[in-house]
């Protein structure tokens, strides 16, 4: 098993910066990816962003370039650094890890066993 918990979370105006972090517990020595996915109101959860074991990341068109996926080297944090957020960013951001490997970090729900509850980024115009 694999405890995952998300802080960092918040409000910020638009163009601003946060940062969230993902701490796991447990047996994360089985998983292959991580991820981070967010959901907003009346929508689907979708990916946000992904990373392999190696360090491959991945990310959803619509925060390339805003945003950067980095884990430490015992793969015992998982962060998301979010920079020129926009009102469209805000959702609940959820930490996700996985054990199968793929070429790159997928970006979907399916392949993520773990899943932490949440953390709440609202960005206001």
């Amino acid at each position: 098993q694999v405890q995952l918990v998300e802080s960092g979370g918040g409000s910020v105006q638009s163009g601003g910066s946060l940062r969230l972090s993902c701490a796991a517990t447990g047996n994360t020595w089985v998983t292959n990816s991580m991820g981070w996915f967010r959901q907003a109101p009346g929508k689907e959860r979708e990916g946000v962003a992904g990373i392999k074991r190696d360090g491959t990341p991945n990310y959803a068109d619509s925060v390339k370039g805003r945003f950067t996926i980095s884990q430490d080297n015992a793969r015992k944090t998982l962060s998301l650094q979010m920079n020129s957020l926009k009102p469209e960013d805000t959702a609940m951001y959820y930490c996700a890890a996985g054990n199968t490997v793929f070429a790159l970090p997928p970006l979907s729900r399916r392949p993520y066993t773990y899943w932490g509850q949440g953390t709440q980024v609202t960005v206001s115009s």
